[in-house]
């Protein structure tokens, strides 16, 4: 599949992704991107959130592949029961540990627990050894259990645009080869 080919949902996190973050660069670059926008994003209620996502996922004309980053993973994870068209796969940054007592601000923890049931389309999920929002290993077991590849992005913070990942080439180039090797749904 190419980008022309696809509807590329562009998901981000709490807070959204700012013009220097590689999703708004993305967005900007594919023009078959577009962003699930949210009403709140600095205060995210999980039932506006998941039904924003099914809402475009639901409207697509095309094949869909979804690219969340952080609280996004667990948006677009929360809304799959909602979606009424096919998505052809989901590449997913830094997928914060919405079940861990410690994550900050608290609210985050109402995306959580992650379902555990294997996805029904190719996932891949890059996760950092040093994401402040959620662990390798917890990256690792949750990757396992939805039957996605992780990819290890090493010490690389949250992957966001504070971490150094404001145009992030590896990231463009991963994500190329992601969709080369999906098919439409």
């Amino acid at each position: 599949m190419q980008a022309k080919d696809a509807d590329i949902l562009i998901i981000p996190g709490y807070t959204n992704s700012g013009p220097d973050h590689w999703q708004s660069r993305w967005q900007a670059r594919l023009s078959t991107a577009r962003r699930v926008e949210q009403a709140e994003w600095s205060k995210p209620v999980r039932e506006d959130w998941v039904a924003k996502v099914a809402e475009a996922v639901n409207e697509a004309e095309k094949p869909v592949v979804l690219v969340a980053h952080s609280l996004g993973v667990a948006t677009a994870v929360q809304a799959i029961g909602a979606f009424r068209k096919p998505v052809a796969g989901a590449f997913f940054v830094a997928p914060p540990d919405v079940a861990n007592p410690e994550i900050r601000p608290k609210h985050l923890m109402t995306f959580g627990p992650y379902p555990r049931a294997r996805l029904p389309f190719p996932t891949l999920v890059i996760a950092s050894r040093n994401d402040h929002f959620g662990s390798f290993a917890q990256a690792e077991d949750i990757a396992a259990a939805w039957g996605a590849q992780l990819l290890d992005a090493g010490n690389a913070g949250h992957i966001n645009a504070e971490a150094g990942f404001g145009p992030w080439p590896e990231g463009s180039l991963t994500f190329a080869r992601f969709l080369s090797r999906l098919t439409p749904a």
